[in-house]
């Protein structure tokens, strides 16, 4: 995995060590991760424009804000993900292929915690479980 730290990875190590949040992309191929101070880059579209993506393609990204105690994912599905036509199969396989491909990359950049879905995101997540 490539992970790419914003503005470096001393800072990014700095501001987790003082449990202070960072924003974290990871593609969906668990190929690519972007870390950075979410107080310089605010939201995960201005991360990736950064990085030099196009910071339209947010949605090739799942987008994650970690601190030195836990992970919360900002839960989207995009609607065509893996080409799966069933909302609750797609919402289904993107939380467990997000999951995994999350898991994996934060053990790679150092972020330990539960990954937690905010209230404010579980819309998708809750459909998926017929609430």
């Amino acid at each position: 995995m490539d992970i790419r730290y914003f503005p470096d990875k001393e800072s990014v190590d700095a501001l987790l060590s003082a449990n202070e949040p960072v924003l974290v992309l990871i593609d969906f191929e668990g190929k690519t991760a972007l870390v950075g101070d979410i107080d310089e880059y605010a939201e995960h579209h201005i991360l990736l424009a950064q990085a030099g993506y196009d910071s339209r393609d947010i949605d090739k990204f799942l987008r994650f804000v970690a601190d030195g105690e836990g992970v919360d994912w900002t839960f989207v599905c995009p609607p065509d993900y893996k080409g799966i036509k069933d909302k609750q199969r797609r919402i289904e396989r993107f939380y467990s292929d997000g999951l995994e491909t999350a898991k994996a990359a934060f053990e790679k950049i150092g972020i330990s915690g539960e990954i937690v879905i905010p209230k404010r995101y579980k819309r998708h997540f809750d459909a998926m479980l017929g609430k």
